[in-house]
């Protein structure tokens, strides 16, 4: 059971990464700065494969309306994306994703939604962030410097997911004999020596805890992987940028309340530090981080 000291003995690993400062910027006239306001990423699925019904969109039009939605509800970022990372879904080539996704692109980034752009080929990155996309959500590796200089030379950002693969759909198996966060530091590291060096100046680390592997499958272990790392996310601070989380879904412990799961997980991903929010349910992870953000900070608690 999760308790306070679960938590104490949880810091005590490494205290140090509480205190480590993380790089705040500015993009499509907004502020990124998670030490001041977590920000929030609202999704839109346009692939018929992704399990998430309520963001699913089967037509430009259903996505664009979906955007407005989203902004309106409270999403600083709107995530596109029209491939589904599940195993059995439909693989969708680089002129499909990028014919689904150029009209929804340049519609809502003309209305000034700062929009974001999931997919591992440098083709549809291209055409996307020429478009108006502002953000690179990056789920693959291959090919990833060409993708980093192009988010360069549009002045955008790029979330960089963890991914055991050469992309999300073709991805090999977690090692549990290791602490996966060390892991995770290893690889963002490497990734972000090669974008900076590409002339990136804006970029989240994402953990990739939304993504299928083989051997996480088994709802137990794969809930306690996604917990640990979400109250050990604060350990990555020390790599020096924000921290990006996919809220999952624990839809075998939720059940018909699956749509609450996110805004539970969102609490540990608070709990860890998290700086940006994706999600499906933007509405009920605003009021959770909001609520959160009433605690008072350390320096503002009275002495009991």
């Amino acid at each position: 059971m999760l308790c306070l000291e679960s938590l104490a003995s949880l810091i005590a690993q490494d205290p140090a990464a509480l205190s480590a400062q993380v790089a705040a910027f500015d993009l499509g006239g907004r502020r990124f700065d998670g030490e001041a306001r977590p920000a929030i990423m609202g999704v839109i699925n346009l692939s018929v494969d992704s399990w998430y019904r309520e963001s699913v969109c089967g037509s430009a039009a259903a996505a664009i309306e979906r955007g407005h939605v989203l902004a309106a509800q409270g999403a600083d970022i709107i995530d596109i994306g029209a491939e589904s990372s599940l195993a059995h879904a439909a693989r969708v080539d680089e002129a499909a994703q990028t014919s689904a996704l150029i009209p929804v692109v340049r519609d809502l980034a003309g209305a000034g939604k700062l929009i974001s752009v999931e997919t591992y080929h440098p083709t549809v990155t291209r055409a996307c962030l020429q478009a108006g996309a502002r953000v690179l959500n990056l789920t693959g590796t291959d090919r990833s410097e060409e993708m980093f200089r192009q988010v360069a030379d549009h002045d955008a950002a790029v979330i960089l997911c963890y991914v055991l693969g050469a992309n999300v759909r073709e991805v090999g198996e977690f090692d549990f004999t290791a602490d996966p966060v060390a892991g995770m530091y290893e690889y963002f590291a490497r990734q972000i020596e090669v974008a900076t060096r590409a002339g990136v100046r804006r970029l989240w680390i994402d953990p990739g805890l939304g993504f299928y592997y083989r051997n996480l499958q088994d709802s137990a272990v794969r809930i306690r992987h996604q917990m640990t790392v979400f109250l050990n996310t604060y350990r990555l601070r020390k790599l020096g940028w924000p921290v990006c989380h996919a809220l999952p879904h624990a839809f075998e412990k939720f059940g018909e309340e699956v749509r609450c799961a996110e805004p539970f997980f969102a609490v540990l991903a608070a709990l860890g530090r998290t700086d940006l929010y994706r999600t499906h349910e933007v509405p009920r992870v605003r009021a959770v981080l909001d609520t959160l953000a009433l605690w008072p900070a350390a320096r503002e608690r009275p002495s009991v």
